[in-house]
């Protein structure tokens, strides 16, 4: 397990549930964290043996460990998991896939040449009632899809205190003790330590993330491209606006709307207003679908809902369907069948490249064109040089 912050730790709560699996290494640049997830593991395998280890690298050439969970802060993404893919072992990587779209297609590169398991963290395609929607939408239920709208959530969410969409700026502290805050940094920029920069908070800021456009918009835009049937590929052209802050430590866009036009003309809006309120929505000639978490599903005409697929119509249900923990138990099986997962990583790449490209041109204040095959802003050198961010040594990938 590398990375045992709030999403690091959910695995392992989840993992060790797994009789056919055994978490023997956990790995954190927080002592604190890697001790909080040692009391999980050595109450359920009743020993102190679990390792605890600073930095990956050490897991990657254990020979015992056969797959990693990765759940490092977007800006490790990349360095990470391209030296985990090098050494054989099989990856649960959570999303978004990377900081900038050039790492993505790095990481989807390094997957395909070492033969790699890739489950994406974007849990939402193995639970039942996502599923169903799409398969509404994938058999024409709802006719030709005039436009896809994809609600997600406005600003800043520190964790543990309200919502907030912005800070004032943050005083110099001092680091501490047992937290490695310089492998932290890693590939980005040195920064003085301050405690609103890291862990969760992380989030809020573009050196790191993208704010909650890849934080939601990784599941959300996932799901929708699954309903309109564009994995693997994208828009051709984006365009939008979005609020920054002013000043403060925090720089992502906390209220924000921007349009995808695919190149059939099919639009998809994804908003953090003016949108539909928070999932994805299809709209067809003969009706719409909404759906979004904690089984919400709604549909017009609501006769929709009651509707069965034929066996020579489309059927997305996961192999793992109804297990307590579907999308994690995916994964498992496919490292021994080797079958594709759930969420592959091309599937998280072309997902995520939308975030992006919403970015990317709300920052510029302007439309932008994409070729989603060559992925280049044609004709366009400074969004072209958005695409990727500067690596600070050692860890180029």
């Amino acid at each position: 397990m590398i990375g045992l912050g709030s999403m690091g730790l959910r695995h392992v709560k989840g993992f060790v549930q797994e009789p056919d699996c055994q978490i023997i290494s956990l790995c954190d640049v927080d002592a604190a964290r890697r001790q909080g997830a040692a009391q999980v593991t050595n109450a359920t395998y009743k020993t102190k043996s679990t390792k605890q280890v600073n930095d990956f690298r050490e897991v990657l050439g254990d020979p015992d460990v056969d797959a990693l969970v990765i759940s490092v802060p977007d800006h490790w993404h990349a360095a990470c998991s391209i030296r985990a893919c090098r050494s054989g072992k099989d990856i649960y990587g959570e999303k978004p896939l990377a900081l900038t779209i050039r790492e993505g297609r790095a990481m989807v590169e390094a997957v395909r040449r070492h033969n790699i398991v890739w489950q994406m963290g974007s849990w939402q395609r193995s639970t039942r009632h996502f599923r169903f929607a799409v398969e509404l939408v994938r058999n024409g239920r709802l006719g030709k899809l005039k436009g896809v709208e994809v609600g997600l959530t406005e600003g800043f969410r520190p964790q543990g205190k309200p919502m907030t969409h912005s800070i004032p700026p943050q005083p110099v502290m001092p680091v501490p003790k047992g937290f490695d805050y310089d492998m932290w940094l890693g590939p980005a920029a040195w920064e003085p330590y301050t405690a609103m920069r890291c862990h969760w908070n992380f989030r809020w800021i573009l050196a790191y993330s993208g704010g909650q456009v890849t934080d939601d918009g990784a599941h959300q835009i996932d799901i929708a491209h699954w309903g309109m049937g564009r994995d693997g590929s994208g828009p051709v052209a984006v365009e939008g606006k979005g609020e920054f802050p002013a000043d403060g430590l925090w720089d992502a866009a906390y209220r924000f709307r921007f349009r995808c036009t695919y190149g059939d003309g099919l639009v998809m809006d994804v908003g953090s207003t003016d949108c539909v309120s928070g999932g994805i929505k299809w709209i067809g000639e003969r009706g719409w679908v909404q759906v979004r978490r904690g089984g919400y599903i709604r549909a017009e005409p609501a006769s929709l809902l009651k509707e069965t697929f034929g066996p020579d119509e489309v059927h997305l249900a996961s192999p793992a369907e109804g297990h307590r923990q579907g999308h994690r138990r995916n994964f498992l099986d496919c490292i021994r069948t080797r079958e594709t997962p759930a969420t592959p990583i091309e599937v998280g790449h072309s997902s995520i490249a939308v975030a992006h490209l919403g970015n990317i041109a709300m920052r510029l204040g302007r439309r932008i064109r994409w070729d989603p095959v060559r992925e280049v802003c044609p004709g366009d050198p400074e969004a072209n040089r958005m695409l990727w961010s500067p690596v600070r040594e050692p860890w180029q990938i």
